[in-house]
């Protein structure tokens, strides 16, 4: 029995990194893990097996139609991710939708627009939002630690895992694209992409893609993604006009790195000067690490609970879908610039 102060959540999918949603919401307190719903048998033959308390079913509806649920998790693939979260949206739930949140910018507004109407809680996997790392880069460019945020550079790049179901772009961009929109408080107006099919060039699916994404105020993030490279780098630049920061995933103990570096006009400039590069000190923020996943499911519980809208909320889905859209028109276009303010 669910007690009055937990809330009531069920799984949908438990393969792949569903699984870890699974683990996660077991362990929460305020959360009471109801169901898991997936239509493999032997992914809930394991479910049953490693939680005897929760129950593993195969059809959506036994889920909706319990009163006790009042928030479901959809952790499947990014192509059922509209028709699921829709259905749970009317049905009175509160949804948590992986990464991304749906395949176009129309499904994604729509998926707002139920959220709105119905009053319900609409977030989205944007996990590297909740990274203690990303929080303590937030706070450094709010308090103007930086300086005004010139520009942004991010690679997200490995050998493996290959999809068949989407490309470089729709799999690892959001990721980049998510934290580009929350430091930069804001939403691209264009983009521009460039890519190329080098394994699967008859299915049509880029394994490497180069975009460039145009905020306002003349700002930009550069985003490299692939899963054909040498080296697995999760690295993220932001280059202030007083000081520079480097968020750095796969370092072990230096996740956050804040330079003293900038370049300086002189007072009287002449040919011969030309700019003044100042160096200073290197900065390693002592963090307090959490694993990202458990605050991000933290922080849909307590969005549930308390009625607020999460930092992933439903528009900041939307934004980043509308950008991966564009960004794939303009890879389809030979990398055109897209223009993505007419969606707003």
């Amino acid at each position: 029995m669910t007690e009055p102060s937990q809330v009531g959540i069920a799984v949908v999918g438990a393969g792949g990194w569903g699984k870890n949603h699974v683990r996660n919401y077991i362990a929460i307190p305020d959360a009471r893990l109801l169901y898991v719903c997936d239509r493999d048998d032997e992914i809930r033959a394991s479910m049953n097996a490693t939680y005897p308390s929760v129950f593993a079913v195969g059809e959506l509806r036994t889920v909706l139609n319990d009163p006790d649920v009042a928030a479901v998790v959809v952790a499947t693939h990014a192509p059922s991710h509209f028709e699921l979260a829709e259905a749970a949206l009317r049905a009175g739930k509160d949804v948590f939708v992986e990464k991304p949140l749906c395949l176009s910018g129309k499904q994604a507004a729509k998926l707002c627009e139920l959220a709105d109407e119905g009053d319900r809680i609409l977030m989205v996997g944007h996990l590297l939002l909740y990274h203690p790392a990303v929080d303590r880069l937030k706070r450094l460019i709010d308090d103007g630690e930086l300086g005004d945020v010139l520009y942004i550079y991010a690679q997200r790049v490995n050998l493996g895992v290959v999809r068949q179901e989407e490309n470089a772009w729709w799999s690892l961009a959001p990721h980049d694209i998510s934290v580009a929109n929350y430091l930069l408080g804001a939403s691209p107006e264009a983009v521009s992409a460039t890519g190329s099919c080098y394994l699967q060039p008859d299915r049509g699916i880029e394994d490497v893609v180069f975009a460039t994404l145009h905020y306002p105020g003349g700002r930009m993030a550069h985003v490299h993604v692939s899963w054909l490279d040498p080296h697995k780098t999760r690295k993220l630049t932001v280059v202030g006009d007083r000081k520079m920061a480097v968020f750095d995933d796969t370092s072990p103990d230096q996740k956050l790195a804040v330079f003293d570096k900038g370049v300086e006009p002189p007072a009287t400039l002449s040919y011969e000067e030309g700019v003044r590069i100042r160096t200073g000190d290197i900065l390693i923020p002592a963090l307090k690490m959490a694993e990202p996943l458990r605050r991000e499911c933290l922080a849909f519980i307590e969005a549930v609970q308390t009625r607020r809208a999460p930092v992933a909320d439903g528009a900041s889905g939307l934004h980043v879908v509308r950008a991966l859209e564009g960004g794939a028109t303009s890879l389809a276009q030979g990398g055109a610039r897209i223009d993505l303010r007419g969606g707003r």
